[in-house]
């Protein structure tokens, strides 16, 4: 299945084995960054070759109707500048999924993020006819918090000591809509 959505400040499409030097260069670049909120990868995950298998991974996943995931591309340039996915997709009784993102530090607070979230959501809601969709962010995590209440969800409540990063058990806020409130 190959996704594109387009939106105003970017577009979104399925990766392909042919991204994954760009998709490596992306992670090596905001190896740092990234990793304030999400845990730490060995350095083997920043290689083009763990990138292929990656990718095709999230392919396979995509036939099997259990994960989505795409790359975030600039417009003008046509750069891969971050990635979202929809994931751990649920089918009756639940019909739900989670939303999780990443985008570049160069591009931050242009509304790229706020704009990706929006369209994962509307394919989400419409296209895989969920009912709820979920999101997970770190309470320090402003700018990730303030992408998800933009766009429609609410914070539900607080998962303590919910996921281990660089040595430490972290809380994250839960996040969620419905597809009424959508």
């Amino acid at each position: 299945m190959n996704l594109l959505f387009e939106g105003q400040t970017c577009y979104l499409r399925s990766l392909t084995v042919d991204d994954a030097e760009e998709m490596m260069e992306l992670l090596l670049r905001n190896r740092d960054y990234w990793s304030v909120y999400e845990p730490r990868h060995r350095d083997s995950y920043f290689s083009a070759a763990v990138q292929r298998e990656k990718i095709r991974e999230s392919i396979y996943q995509a036939r099997e109707n259990r994960e989505y995931s795409v790359g975030i591309f600039e417009y003008d340039t046509k750069k891969l500048i971050g990635h979202i996915s929809v994931y751990s997709v649920k089918r009756m009784p639940f019909l739900s999924a989670l939303v999780g993102y990443s985008i570049d530090e160069a591009y931050i607070g242009k509304g790229i993020a706020t704009e990706a979230v929006k369209l994962m959501t509307v394919f989400g809601f419409e296209e895989l006819r969920l009912h709820r969709m979920e999101a997970y962010v770190s309470p320090e995590n402003e700018g990730s918090i303030r992408v998800l209440e933009k766009t429609g969800f609410r914070r539900e409540g607080l998962l303590k000591e919910f996921l281990y990063i660089n040595g430490e058990w972290k809380d994250h806020y839960y996040y969620a809509m419905i597809e009424k409130e959508f």
